[in-house]
């Protein structure tokens, strides 16, 4: 048996790549959406990719499936538990016409790639559809599985959070239910060995749990012994209290994932190939109808930028960043170094943001200048600059850190929309106001003033966040 983990460190997304090498078939469960990673993975081990699988409808990114199935003829097996309303809605839209080659899953069923068997397990909480894969490597002669692919139901040191249904796609009251269907689900793997390995969907850094490890994988045994989350089940009320409080703010794309997912996303064929811009075309550009995202550290767009751009720096934190401030409407144009204008594509297809038309070399804003545009700068405090601010009743502070940040301490008078949210709740601030903008160490801050000033507020950044504000009044008490 093959078993190779690919990993998207920014969304905290692992596919797995699954192959018999007695047949040389293989199958990639829970794949993202730019699939040549699994076909030339697959090809290299001398494997070739006959199936897709899904665990559930994602609401984090995009699924790969469809695009499998498009390319390459791949086999599609999705659940066909948790009702009408929670079932795959492209499995007869193929692209010319027809049906793509599918399997509906239940309970109990079981399927073979090669040699290698996967039973299904039903396992809702997170959501109603959700299920997993117990994987026997039969070709081994084993009897007992080795390992259980379980997607966003067990994590390493976590479970799947039940209230994304409500807090991120907007089923009213579907929270404190799912979480105690989660609990109940979590009895349907009792029977199964201590030994038997977890392969999760996500890692540390996810939005699909609140305290995900960085351990990429784990066994049953050790995470019923030291999972906070499983350990809080002792019943049913102190676990549903304990999982439901604490979740972060889910980004605003999240309700967009699960809309397209479950409708089916639409097909790629291949990465989209952004032209490059002249110094003269990028002058030309309106901001005003055109999303320019610019990818250099905060420092540089700080001290100059392309009017009306927004900051989103090509970090970890990128497609998360810009899911949550950027419309999947919108045409983009990245401003980006050329090595990494393909990072940029990818993690902006893995969320849906296809319409990337155009980019610029990150390097060449002063021949923007030589051709007649000019460039802003983004204001920015101190914290004894904002401080000052403060006192000015005009002058509001907007903390854009995850509501559990903010409850355990905050700037006075703060008030508090997770920069993940922001683009959704722009009626609760006033234009008359001008914003001091901070999160825990100014990253964050940086996106959302940007995006502030872009929609035509007066936002300032403070340098250094609430921690620089602790600093500052700490070396004034002494």
């Amino acid at each position: 048996m093959f078993l190779r983990m690919i990993y998207d460190e920014k969304l905290a997304q692992a596919a797995y790549l699954i192959g018999c090498q007695r047949s040389g078939e293989a199958i990639v469960i829970d794949p993202e959406r730019d699939v040549d990673r699994y076909l030339e993975l697959a090809k290299a081990n001398g494997l070739r990719i006959v199936a897709a699988a899904e665990t559930h409808i994602h609401a984090d990114f995009l699924s790969g499936a469809r695009e499998l199935a498009e390319r390459v003829g791949a086999r599609v097996y999705v659940s066909d538990e948790g009702g009408e309303d929670w079932s795959a809605q492209w499995l007869d839209a193929r692209t010319g016409g027809g049906s793509y080659d599918h399997r509906l899953l239940k309970n109990g069923d079981v399927f073979s790639i090669g040699a290698i068997e996967f039973r299904v397990i039903h396992t809702p909480g997170h959501t109603p559809e959700h299920i997993v894969y117990l994987v026997t490597d039969r070709g081994a002669g084993a009897t007992e599985p080795i390992g259980l692919a379980t997607g966003d139901f067990v994590f390493v040191g976590d479970v799947g959070r039940p209230d994304l249904l409500e807090s991120a796609a907007g089923h009213v009251g579907a929270m404190e239910p799912s979480a105690r269907r989660l609990f109940r689900t979590l009895r349907t793997i009792d029977d199964l060995p201590d030994f038997v390995q977890v392969w999760p969907g996500h890692g540390a850094g996810s939005a699909c749990g609140k305290a995900l490890g960085a351990v990429p994988m784990s066994t049953l045994g050790y995470e019923r012994r030291f999972n906070p989350a499983l350990l809080a089940a002792t019943d049913e009320d102190t676990f549903v209290e304990f999982i439901l409080s604490g979740q972060p703010e889910p980004p605003i794309y999240f309700a967009n994932m699960k809309r397209d997912n479950m409708m089916g996303p639409r097909v790629l064929g291949d990465l989209p190939r952004p032209e490059r811009l002249s110094p003269d075309r990028l002058v030309a550009l309106d901001a005003k109808t055109t999303t320019i995202i610019d990818t250099r550290p905060w420092v540089a767009f700080r001290d100059g930028h392309v009017p009306g751009s927004l900051s989103i720096p090509l970090d970890r934190s990128f497609p998360t960043n810009a899911g949550s401030v950027v419309r999947e409407d919108e045409s983009i144009v990245l401003i980006v170094e050329p090595d990494r204008l393909d990072e940029a594509v990818r993690d902006l297809v893995r969320i849906g943001l296809d319409n990337i038309p155009s980019w610029f070399d990150a390097s060449g804003l002063d021949a923007f200048e030589r051709s007649g545009g000019s460039l802003a700068q983004a204001p920015e405090v101190s914290p004894e600059e904002g401080e000052q601010m403060l006192a000015d009743r005009h002058t509001r502070a907007l903390d854009v850190r995850r509501a559990p940040e903010f409850a355990a301490g905050r700037l006075p008078g703060a008030i508090n929309i997770a920069h993940t949210r922001l683009a959704v709740r722009l009626d609760e601030l006033t234009a008359a106001h001008r914003f001091l903008v901070y999160c825990r160490g100014g990253a964050r801050s940086g996106v959302a003033s940007s995006f502030l000033q872009r929609q035509g507020y007066e936002a300032i950044n403070m340098r250094g966040g609430i921690l620089a504000w602790e600093q500052t009044h700490a070396r004034s008490e002494r």
